[in-house]
């Protein structure tokens, strides 16, 4: 945040929020992680987009946004999707980080995973889940989490993958994987819930928002 009550870089949402709304001029923007936000702090405001009379285009405040995209409560998030070719069949899930605080949104892709052999949607959108709570802990930043699968939201509070896919030779890599991520979630719990209220695991409406940011677009 270049202007606002105290200028600086935040990790989180709700602090920048509190430092903006109602702050006539503010002027902050959302970034994938903390380096990039110090960077960009460090340059300065001057480089982002500016508004017909040359000034600096401020980004909208929470309320604005809303009413704007008509989609969620906060301006800056990180989507997870996943996509599986057959039931089961290759599969393959990414993460990206979403800024409706720019005008247009801009999207930045923050991992994505290899294709697997064997696999479902619910898995790779349980493992995408993972990946973005523990990128979050070792980038240190704090966004909610979007996913439209509701089982995998319930197997990520449950910390366990409740898949009725069988281990096989061609999926074996596969449930390593799951194995590694349960195990992150039982190790990582305290955390977690520490930061549930800046992290929150959230449904995305697709019925009312369209498809989620990061859908691979193969429907």
């Amino acid at each position: 945040m270049w202007k606002g009550r105290t200028p600086g870089v935040y990790d989180n949402w709700e602090a920048c929020k509190k430092e903006v709304e109602g702050f006539q001029g503010a002027l902050y923007k959302g970034f994938p992680d903390l380096g990039s936000a110090e960077a960009a702090y460090a340059k300065g405001f001057a480089g982002f987009e500016k508004t017909e009379n040359g000034t600096p285009k401020c980004s909208p405040t929470e309320r604005e946004v809303k009413r704007k995209t008509d989609k969620n409560e906060l301006s800056v998030f990180i989507a997870v999707d996943a996509a599986c070719s057959g039931n089961p069949g290759k599969m393959e899930y990414q993460g990206v980080f979403v800024d409706f605080g720019t005008q247009p949104a801009t999207t930045t892709t923050l991992f994505k995973s290899p294709v697997f052999e064997n696999g479902t949607n619910n898995i790779g959108e349980f493992l995408a889940i993972v990946h973005a709570l523990a990128w979050q802990k070792q980038k240190r930043t704090l966004y909610p989490i979007y996913s439209d699968s509701v089982n995998a939201q319930k197997w990520v509070r449950e910390k366990k993958c409740k898949t009725k896919l069988q281990p096989n030779a061609k999926n074996e890599y596969l449930f390593e994987l799951i194995g590694r991520a349960e195990k992150w979630l039982r190790e990582n719990d305290d955390w977690m819930r520490e930061n549930s209220l800046s992290i929150p695991v959230l449904k995305w409406k697709t019925e009312i928002w369209g498809e989620i940011p990061a859908d691979y677009g193969r429907k």
